[in-house]
């Protein structure tokens, strides 16, 4: 019987691709590098794992080539792109850590999955999509793109105009059986990146994907479930949760209950364009069996989880 502890890391979009910085591979291999000190952390402890990750400026960076090339190649859609930044940046962590370990002495294997992801049908976020995607535009520039590529999309009142896509909520991974094997028999697993590939069951029980994106953290709190995981970690770019964030009577969390925080997220502490979709992936992770949550930063998680600051969630 396996003893060791099972874990999902969820790697913000911080990890690779930090605002402010120019989004090259080059850069992106060297933010992955980096991020491979807080994961090796985990596997020296002896844990099983699973890895996520954002993928929001390289699917963007995707997107903006597509366009870019509509004259001239055929164009791809969306489902196509999230598929291949999965597999992109799960190479750059792959390859990563694959030499970190090499660098530690340490036989542990690492394997990509790409990663389909069911979500209904009828979905409300399908009739309302409101997940921005893609670059700024002005009203002029982006009704004449929507009409070319039939895009929905909504103005940010004082910044501009984006595409929306549906957000479909995560129901099960489908090859959630052969990346559990995976983790028991201790390979570490990179899937269900930037949220996974989104599809749906048609009425004849084949699958079929489509123009969506699924929330990092909804998807990687449904792989824990499906896997088994005891431990959930959410690496993000802050040290701790927070109520009142922004305010004078701001206050940090340490440790906190699920109803207390199911209790905050009713009262609005944590918006559903910031920390709501953490804290709701955390809410769902423990709800379904799992014992602890914890959301801090990637800086944090690279030190030392025993020394700094973060946010422990417990039953």
């Amino acid at each position: 019987m396996n003893t060791n502890k099972t874990a999902v890391i969820a790697l913000g979009g911080n990890a690779i691709s930090p605002k402010g910085e120019l989004d090259t591979i080059a850069n992106q291999f060297r933010n992955t590098r980096k991020s491979c000190v807080a994961i090796m952390n985990f596997i020296k402890q002896g844990y099983h794992l699973a890895i996520t990750h954002g993928n929001g400026p390289q699917v963007g960076n995707a997107l903006l080539r597509v366009e870019m090339a509509s004259d001239k190649a055929p164009r791809l859609p969306l489902g196509i792109c999230d598929a291949d930044t999965e597999g992109g940046m799960g190479y750059m962590i792959e390859q990563s850590l694959q030499n970190s370990l090499i660098q530690a002495q340490m036989d542990r294997d690492v394997v990509t999955i790409i990663t389909q992801i069911i979500v209904d049908a009828d979905d409300p976020s399908i009739q309302h999509p409101s997940k921005y995607i893609g670059g700024w535009y002005t009203k002029d520039e982006i009704a004449r793109l929507a009409k070319k590529f039939g895009w929905q999309i909504k103005e940010i009142p004082g910044k501009g105009w984006r595409r929306v896509v549906p957000s479909p909520f995560p129901r099960k991974i489908i090859n959630r059986k052969a990346i559990k094997h995976l983790v028991d028999l201790g390979i570490i697993v990179i899937a269900a990146g930037g949220g996974g590939i989104p599809v749906y069951i048609m009425e004849n029980g084949l699958y079929e994907g489509f123009d969506a994106v699924i929330d990092k953290d909804l998807a990687s709190s449904v792989l824990a479930r499906d896997i088994g995981a005891q431990e959930f970690f959410i690496l993000t770019d802050v040290d701790q949760i927070a109520i009142n964030f922004g305010k004078a009577n701001q206050e940090f969390i340490d440790t906190i209950r699920l109803d207390d925080l199911k209790a905050l997220l009713g009262e609005g502490h944590f918006p559903a364009g910031s920390m709501g979709p953490k804290i709701q992936a955390a809410i769902n992770f423990i709800e379904n069996g799992g014992k602890t949550v914890i959301i801090t930063s990637l800086e944090t998680a690279q030190e030392s989880l025993e020394s700094g600051k973060y946010t422990r969630i417990t039953p």
